[in-house]
């Protein structure tokens, strides 16, 4: 669950950076997060956390 909230949080920062920058508009931040909420409630969440999970132990284990 800590990962998942870290993520939560990075890409929230990510997409408040680029809110700041102009790089994207508030529309599409706004679709950007409906988005997220809706697919979080899909099937495809479990594919996507196990995805995530896969990538992040990969990432460990080079690191190490």
């Amino acid at each position: 669950m800590a990962l998942t909230v870290s993520l939560a949080v990075l890409f929230g920062i990510a997409l408040a950076f680029l809110l700041k920058a102009k790089s994207v508009g508030v529309g599409a931040a706004l679709i950007a997060v409906l988005f997220g909420f809706l697919l979080a409630s899909t099937g495809a969440a479990g594919p996507i956390n196990t995805l995530i999970s896969a990538i992040v132990d990969a990432i460990a284990k080079v690191r190490t």
